[in-house]
């Protein structure tokens, strides 16, 4: 790698590396240590393309999700069965993983300008802006598009159909739409115990001693020629398990009440 090789987005490579090196390493021990990181399905990412696939997945935090990605992705390609045990994988990453990501979110301070240099693919949010919805939904903005295309033809993009961190929100039709134009491969993945450790942004531990679930799944069957928007919609709710018949009968934020409650009787 030439020490100033830029990738499509204009990206030092040498300079990419080594913050995914860094931030690996300071953030290894919030999925092995303090809490547990539970894998299945790490076969999966061995056997994948180099280029144009999509990782669709439902979403906690802004940060720690993904960051996790980056975790099992590269523990996966060094060889490592459903575990991320010694950071050493990290030293060669790959390097073409992109995540799509709120532009707003990504420019509120240092730091996230930051981890925007290890791939973030910033788009525009029509529907919501400041943290709020509204009233009437803007265009979508050409370059965000087009900047997802040129980074499935480059390597793998993660992102978040569902546009939010709240549970059984409804899956953006947008996603459906890159799916049926550019035809990637795209795999599931469905993660759960993240809100309980981390705050909302995903930098702050919460809490320890929680079980975190990472579960890749098969790639999707998907007729790009004659699967409407609509039915893509529907496979990508079942399949990263936030279509309406997952609801549990007790809601997550009940459950959550109840543990907080439990822990003050104990105290």
């Amino acid at each position: 790698m030439g020490l100033f090789k830029r990738n499509p987005f204009g990206h030092i490579l040498f300079v990419k590396k080594w913050l995914i090196r860094i931030f690996a390493v300071l953030t290894h021990k919030r999925y092995r240590g303090f809490n547990e990181l539970q894998i299945e399905g790490s076969e999966i990412i061995k056997n994948l393309p180099d280029t144009n696939v999509l990782f669709i997945s439902n979403h906690q935090t802004y940060f720690a999700d993904v960051t996790a990605m980056f975790h099992v992705f590269n523990a996966s390609l060094s060889g490592r069965q459903d575990t991320i045990k010694n950071v050493g994988y990290i030293w060669q990453p790959k390097m073409n993983i992109y995540y799509v990501a709120a532009k707003e979110t990504m420019e509120r301070g240092i730091l996230p300008r930051i981890l925007a240099y290890v791939g973030a693919i910033t788009v525009e949010r029509t529907w919501r802006a400041k943290g709020k919805d509204v009233a009437e939904k803007r265009d979508v903005n050409p370059n965000d598009t087009e900047n997802i295309k040129i980074a499935l033809n480059d390597g793998w993009v993660i992102t978040f159909p569902q546009g939010t961190t709240k549970s059984f929100k409804p899956v953006r039709k947008g996603t459906a739409h890159i799916i049926k134009q550019h035809k990637p491969l795209v795999v599931p993945i469905v993660i759960d115990g993240f809100r309980r450790s981390f705050d909302k942004k995903g930098l702050r531990m919460k809490k320890k001693g929680i079980l975190q679930t990472f579960t890749i799944k098969e790639p999707l069957r998907i007729d790009y020629e004659n699967d409407t928007i609509e039915q893509i919609v529907e496979k990508i709710e079942y399949a990263i398990e936030q279509h309406s018949s997952f609801l549990k009968v007790i809601p997550v934020e009940e459950l959550e009440a109840q543990e907080e409650l439990n822990r003050l009787r104990k105290w």
